[in-house]
């Protein structure tokens, strides 16, 4: 998996884990999913992610970073 794809994935899965949590124990929750929420809108404007600076850093590529071959 890329860098991209990633932190995609974490992204969704916090929302969906959050919303299910909201709904099964607290509202309060639903603050995971607004946090996401901001980051993923912060990170479209400034083109800076946290998560994916720490994944670059853990050695996950960048999808430039792939050879493909066919």
């Amino acid at each position: 998996m890329t860098v991209q794809r990633t932190v995609l994935a974490v992204a969704g899965t916090l929302v969906l884990l959050s919303v299910g949590l909201s709904i099964t124990v607290s509202p309060n929750f639903l603050w995971i999913t607004a946090f996401v929420g901001a980051n993923l809108l912060q990170s479209a404007f400034s083109r800076w992610c946290l998560l994916a600076s720490i994944l670059r850093k853990a050695g996950i590529p960048d999808e430039t970073a792939l050879v493909w071959r066919h």
